[in-house]
């Protein structure tokens, strides 16, 4: 598709592989795992599974089985973990498709009696966060004898998901123990186990002896809930450039509602993005970059355009970082009272995401 708009999301895949290089590098008698769901949180599944393939890596993790099909598509050798809730009557396709399911309810046990070609699944356990997965220990136990009693079945891993490893830690050792627990409980030898995010991945990992993989996703991004984490590197660079230069005299009103009013005469930059793009109303007052400095987001923002108050050295062919540089992508995120995933992944699908690698846009 060709592109009209100077509103764009540069992709750094060199930075991306450093991320998950550095911290496999940190564990490596374990499988790292990258996980791409949400669209790579918002950075385009298809060029990070390319860019990461091209270096080896065969394992993905996905929430959707239509992520999946997507990424089977592309790669028919590659291993996909569809890690959200896949219906009994979807096993099938999954199982056509080469798809490790996860099972968390009972509802897919029973749908596993529907199979007549292999599935391979793994366990999904609940150690606390009550979302999904199976709690009681004597059902789990029942049903890792089905499933290892089942033709069609090929139950490879067990795994579990903490709900406070950037936090909690009290309540994070906790599940750990509870996992650590069912793991003795159940008499299976699994090839798979894993139940580290990426906080829990870069902080702990290495002190857990009986894990064999390892899910990487939001810090494979560059990004993390936790401190001291300045060695992962920005994958995501939101872009603009100004449109049209406004010259108010002193009084002069800015945009629906009229909720900004010159203080003198100013200049206003005219940026061609919006809300319709991810960019919410709510940065309204926030930070853009240019030529590596900071000037205020000021009147409401639109659904496609919004407003900037710059100064006469700024011309439009100056690049507008909306985040990603000096202001960063947390800063976004405190600023909107959310956490960086939440921004990344807000960035609508109407932005182009362009890819760097070596300096060079792809």
């Amino acid at each position: 598709m060709n592109r009209y708009r100077k509103t764009v999301a540069e992709i750094h895949l060199d930075n991306l592989y450093r991320n998950y290089k550095v911290i496999s590098e940190k564990i490596p008698q374990k499988t790292v795992i990258p996980v791409v769901k949400a669209n790579a949180y918002g950075h385009g599944a298809i060029e990070v599974v390319k860019h990461l393939y091209s270096k080896g890596v065969r394992f993905f993790a996905v929430s959707l089985i239509e992520e999946a099909d997507q990424l089977r598509e592309l790669y028919d050798d590659i291993e996909l973990l569809v890690m959200g809730v896949a219906h009994k009557e979807d096993l099938k396709h999954c199982a056509k498709n080469n798809y490790t399911v996860t099972l968390s309810n009972l509802d897919q046990i029973d749908g596993c009696m529907e199979l007549d070609q292999m599935l391979k699944v793994h366990l999904k356990v609940d150690t606390g966060m009550n979302r999904l997965g199976f709690k009681d220990v004597q059902e789990i136990k029942e049903v890792v004898r089905f499933l290892d009693s089942h033709q069609f079945v090929n139950l490879k891993g067990i795994f579990t998901h903490f709900a406070t490893a950037d936090g909690d830690l009290d309540f994070y050792q906790k599940q750990r123990k509870q996992f650590e627990e069912i793991l003795e409980e159940v008499d299976y030898t699994f090839e798979m186990i894993h139940c580290s995010n990426s906080s829990s991945t870069i902080k702990f990992e290495e002190d857990i002896p009986y894990t064999t993989h390892t899910r990487l996703g939001i810090s494979l991004y560059g990004l993390t809930l936790d401190d001291g984490m300045d060695f992962l590197k920005n994958t995501f660079t939101l872009k603009t450039k100004i449109q049209e230069i406004k010259h108010l005299q002193k009084g002069e009103k800015v945009g629906y509602g009229i909720t900004y009013t010159a203080k003198e005469d100013e200049v206003i930059g005219v940026l061609p993005i919006g809300y319709a793009d991810g960019f919410i109303r709510m940065n309204q007052g926030g930070d853009v970059e240019i030529n590596q400095k900071r000037y205020e987001i000021v009147g409401r923002i639109c659904m496609d355009q919004m407003f900037v108050k710059i100064d006469e050295s700024i011309t439009k062919e100056d690049d507008v970082i909306l985040m990603g540089g000096l202001v960063s992508i947390d800063e976004v995120a405190n600023r909107l009272k959310t956490i960086n995933y939440e921004i990344i992944c807000s960035i609508s699908d109407r932005v182009p995401r362009i890819y760097i690698k070596k300096g060079v846009t792809l």
